[in-house]
């Protein structure tokens, strides 16, 4: 339990670290493009912006599948 934990607030540290990184890494970007979602558009977006919430979006999302399955291998034990 406290693994788990202690797991969880390094990944939401190490990913909110990531994105301050990302919001003063894309102040001078000039590339902007519009994202097509199913049922309209979104504003005009830097590129860098959309590919680093990207990234941080997956590497979030791995890091709670693995929190997910380590806990059902322990209960299997």
């Amino acid at each position: 339990m406290l693994f788990t934990l202690k797991k969880i607030v390094f990944l939401v540290t190490y990913n909110f670290s990531l994105f301050l990184l990302l919001m003063i890494g894309i102040q001078n970007s000039s590339n902007k493009i519009k994202i097509n979602l199913i049922s309209s558009e979104t504003i005009r977006l830097p590129v860098s912006f959309i590919i680093g919430l990207s990234f941080i979006g997956g590497s979030l999302t791995g890091g709670l599948l693995n929190i997910n399955s380590f806990g059902k291998k322990d209960k299997n034990l």
